[in-house]
């Protein structure tokens, strides 16, 4: 999250300056939903997220666009150390980084603030947001059967 807050403090002068500019934020699924398992990347992304509409609700009218990149699992080295929640939530649909470059290109010239590789991803922020706690008996049941899981091993 620092990392966003570093380039933006970096950039912006020249984009105000210049009357416009754009920020690509590599949130992650994990900032619009939540990411069993690991507490600092799920609040990290979380504030990265919020940073992002920030920046875009304050310096949109001057040109900057702001776009965030929200994919959930992406065949990475940093996937294949996520440990079993990761493999049990993200690795069944997770998608080549070529593909996610792919959206995040779709996204930035189509406008979008909120760029998901994974559509299925917009269902899930939905259900979260009109029913959370709907959503967190689900996510609960998710973390159960995980550590259902590692018990077995």
């Amino acid at each position: 999250m620092l990392g966003h807050v570093r380039a933006s403090r970096l950039l912006l002068p020249d984009w105000l300056e210049r009357g416009r500019g754009r920020f690509l934020a590599t949130v992650s699924a994990a900032g619009l939903l939540t990411m069993l398992g690991s507490a600092p990347y799920a609040v990290t992304k979380h504030g990265a997220l919020a940073y992002a509409e920030w920046l875009s609700a304050t310096y949109r009218h001057r040109g900057v666009q702001v776009h965030a990149l929200c994919p959930q699992g992406v065949r990475t080295r940093m996937l294949d150390g996520t440990g079993e929640h990761g493999q049990v939530l993200l690795a069944p649909t997770a998608i080549e980084p070529a593909a996610c470059a792919e959206a995040a290109l779709r996204g930035m010239a189509a406008g979008e603030f909120l760029i998901l590789p994974h559509p299925e991803v917009a269902e899930y922020y939905a259900a979260r947001a009109t029913a959370p706690d709907r959503w967190l008996h689900g996510m609960n049941r998710l973390q159960q059967q995980i550590e259902a899981r590692q018990e077995t091993r």
